[in-house]
């Protein structure tokens, strides 16, 4: 059974792809709405809206509620099986660092198909009475900022990506209701944490999570903010840290707690749960991020385990790459990759919209951040954009094939 919308279908150009499905049943939603009679509606108001616990019948925490899939940035997307259990801990763990009440108004754009969008964007405000507003898509940047303004919405979720693209699209008027503007999904670069404190004198809340974890991990808050960092870890998350051959500080994040997944479905083992384990041990996840941990307990970002170039014998994170374009052209978009080099092992390949960006411009960017000159990209490639995935995020396989093309 599929239930799902004939706009939504011919928006998304899945009309003739619907059309060879054999054996499933479909539902559309304008349907259904003139199915609900009188008797129905009278059952809601009068009984189910005061006693819902009566009104549906007993679940079991443990059975999958969602399935969702990882954003195949870096390869085969994998299913993530969230329970019932996941989703409502790491609800109520973000409501005991975030002073959320029933008088904020949040606006959600993000795909519900994405964790940081179904639980931040849906379920918070569901399970605590909170107003939401949704919008269809977040890329349209001019649309966004007058739709907050004209809502009073004070709460908005986002990536570092589209925050970005919102702040330059926008009066300094239009976010005058904002009080939380919390950034996840992707790295918040500098330039966009600056530029929404000098615009609009928000301090964007940056935070970190996995799919896996239903999402969230560890959040900044107006409270506990550490800029650089993406937070401290929630409420009953424990974390370890495993050294990384090679990167001479901070170490793989495992963690474990009571919003870890109930498992995965691969795509080479279809239908077959396997449960969550790692290096750490049974029912851990290891994230396959290199984080930083400090004294106080606020986590920052090294980089992802897969996103480091071995360059002449030396591990250079990728995304530091990112951040010395970034410090040098801060309007462009700009992503790293890598590709195998005979003298040096590996060699990095910027890819940028900048088209007057240089490596001299990158070295004298990479001294002044305090950066090492292996971390200059020895390849600069300019395009007219980057390819982008539906959360967002840089769609680094497609970079990774073109990486090999260069």
């Amino acid at each position: 059974m599929v239930v799902t919308s004939r706009e939504f279908l011919a928006k998304a150009n899945l009309v003739e792809e619907v059309g060879h499905l054999r054996g499933v049943e479909l539902y559309y939603l304008e349907d259904l709405r003139a199915t609900f009679s009188l008797a129905d509606k009278l059952w809601l108001m009068g009984f189910a809206l005061w006693v819902p616990l009566r009104a549906v019948p007993r679940s079991n925490p443990e059975a999958p509620a969602v399935v969702l899939f990882t954003s195949g940035s870096e390869g085969k997307a994998k299913g993530v099986v969230l329970s019932h259990r996941a989703l409502l801990a790491n609800v109520g763990q973000i409501l005991e660092i975030l002073p959320l009440t029933p008088a904020d108004k949040i606006f959600n754009c993000l795909p519900i198909f994405h964790s940081f969008g179904l639980t931040a964007g849906v379920l918070v405000p569901l399970f605590c009475g909170i107003k939401s507003f949704l919008y269809v898509s977040p890329l349209h940047y001019k649309v966004i900022p007058q739709l907050i303004h004209d809502k009073a919405c004070t709460t908005l979720f986002a990536t570092g990506t589209f925050l970005n693209h919102y702040a330059r699209h926008s009066a300094p008027g239009d976010f005058g209701s904002l009080v939380y503007v919390v950034a996840g999904a992707e790295k918040l670069a500098a330039p966009v944490r600056d530029l929404w404190a000098n615009k609009f004198g928000i301090t964007i809340l940056e935070g970190y999570g996995t799919t896996e974890t239903a999402p969230v991990l560890v959040v900044n808050t107006p409270a506990a903010c550490r800029q650089g960092s993406v937070g401290r870890l929630l409420p009953r998350i424990e974390a370890r840290l495993k050294p990384v051959p090679g990167i001479g500080w901070g170490g793989e994040l495992h963690v474990r707690g009571p919003n870890l997944m109930s498992g995965y479905y691969r795509y080479e083992a279809p239908g077959i749960l396997e449960p969550p384990a790692s290096a750490v041990g049974d029912a851990w996840y290891g994230t396959g991020d290199v984080v930083d941990l400090d004294a106080d307990g606020y986590l920052s970002i090294v980089g992802r385990l897969r996103r480091f170039a071995k360059v002449a014998g030396e591990m250079v994170s990728l995304e530091m790459v990112e951040d010395i374009a970034r410090a040098v052209s801060t309007e462009a978009m700009h992503a790293a990759t890598c590709a195998s080099d005979l003298q040096r092992g590996e060699t990095i390949i910027l890819f940028t919209t900048d088209s007057d960006l240089t490596r001299e411009q990158l070295a004298a960017a990479a001294h002044g951040l305090g950066y090492p000159e292996i971390a200059v990209p020895r390849r600069i490639r300019v395009v007219d954009t980057l390819p982008l995935l539906g959360s967002g995020k840089v769609d680094y396989a497609k970079l990774n094939l073109l990486g090999t093309q260069a």
